[in-house]
Formats: structure tokens, C-alpha cells, sequence
């Protein structure tokens, strides 16, 4: 919530920081658990559930074109990414191919 509105809100989550409490308390709403919202809410009347992105997990940055091919921005699955593993791929076709 931003500071400079003054906005109401009950709030319910697993976990709230410190500082997102103390403002959500300042503008007069509630923080909550899930327990109390089914004692508040049993049938989920007025309630809003949000749930974070789906694919926010890394191994999704894994799918797509082949990594090192034009155009394609996934990431290789290697074990370390210094100065010479898989650096010459697509420059010689003697490592794996060349376009």
C-alpha cells in the first residue's frame, strides 16, 4: 500500500512484514489469517484471492529455443559459466552447429 493514501483494507496471508502491517494498521484495516477469514467469510462472500505469477519459477527460464541459437534468450543448463564452457557454441560447428 502506498503512504500517502489512506486506504482500508483487510489483508489476509501467511506471512506480513513488519512494515506492511504497521501501515495496513495505520489506515485502519486488518491483518489477518486464514483461519479467521473462513470464521469472518465461511462461503468466501466479498473476498478477493490472489495467488502469485505461476511461472515465476526458474526452471521456466529453461524452456523455449535452444540456448545459443539466434533470437533465443533460455537459459543453458550448465554447471558453470565462465570464460570457457559452451562460449564457442554456434561460432564453430564443431560445437554442435554453426548458423
Amino acid at each position: 500500500m502506498s503512504a500517502d493514501k489512506n486506504l482500508s483494507a483487510h489483508l489476509v496471508s501467511l506471512s506480513v512484514t513488519s512494515g506492511a502491517r504497521r501501515c495496513i494498521l495505520n489506515s485502519g484495516g486488518k491483518s489477518l489469517t486464514f483461519d479467521q477469514l473462513a470464521l469472518a467469510a465461511p462461503k468466501g462472500q466479498n473476498t478477493v484471492l490472489l495467488s502469485g505469477p505461476i511461472k515465476a519459477r526458474d526452471v521456466y527460464r529453461h524452456f523455449g529455443k535452444a540456448p545459443g541459437t539466434p533470437h533465443s534468450h533460455t537459459k543453458p543448463y550448465i554447471c558453470s559459466k565462465g570464460r570457457k564452457s559452451e562460449r564457442a557454441r554456434v561460432r564453430r560447428a564443431s560445437r554442435g552447429y554453426k548458423n
